[in-house]
C-alpha cells in the first residue's frame, strides 16, 4: 500500500498578500539546505485514521501548536517519490520563536555507532505565496497553489 501522509498549510492574510507558514526539516541531511527544502507540517497516517485528524495530529506534533476548528480540503497530491500527501488549510496566525517539535533518531554520524536525537523540524517561517513557492520542496508546491486557488489569488506555477 502507498504511504499517504497528511498535513496543514497554515495561512494568514496581510494588506500585501496571503503569507504562509512553512517548516524546515530537522537533522544533518537538511541543515545546509534552503530552497527546495521548506514543507507543510505532514507526517504519515496511522492506519485507518481520520485525515483531518492525522492532519492536525501532525500539525501539532512538528510545530507545538493545536489546529482546532474547521479547514480548508486542499487535496491529495503525489510526491515525486510516489507517497501521496492529503493537505488542509486553516488560517491562523504561529510565532515561529515558539516552535517545539518532536525528535527522531538516527546514527550520526553514518558508521559511527553512535545515536544523535534531532528535530523533526528546527524552524518555521512565514512566506508569501511567491516566496513559498521556492523555498517549498518540488511535490509541495502544487498545495500552495490550491491553496492560492482556493483563496482567488493568481495561483503560480506549480512547476517553477
Amino acid at each position: 500500500m502507498a504511504k499517504i501522509s497528511a498535513g496543514i498549510l497554515l495561512f494568514r492574510r496581510h494588506p500585501a498578500g496571503v503569507e504562509v507558514m512553512l517548516v524546515h526539516p530537522g537533522g544533518p541531511f537538511w541543515a545546509k539546505k534552503d530552497a527546495g527544502a521548506w514543507s507543510i507540517p505532514k507526517g504519515l497516517m496511522n492506519e485507518g485514521e481520520d485525515w483531518l485528524a492525522a492532519a492536525k495530529r501532525e500539525f501539532q506534533e512538528e510545530t507545538g501548536m493545536a489546529i482546532e476548528g474547521e479547514c480548508l480540503d486542499l487535496g491529495q497530491h503525489k510526491q515525486p517519490g510516489g507517497k501521496t500527501i492529503v493537505a488542509f488549510a486553516r488560517e491562523g496566525d504561529f510565532d515561529p520563536a515558539s516552535l517545539t517539535s518532536n525528535a527522531f533518531s538516527i546514527e550520526w554520524p553514518p558508521h559511527s555507532g553512535r545515536t544523535a536525537e534531532f528535530p523533526e523540524v528546527d524552524r518555521a517561517a512565514w512566506y508569501s505565496i511567491d516566496e513559498a513557492m521556492e523555498k517549498a520542496t518540488q511535490g509541495q508546491r502544487p498545495i500552495i497553489a490550491a491553496l492560492a486557488e482556493k483563496l482567488g489569488a493568481k495561483p503560480p506555477e506549480a512547476g517553477e
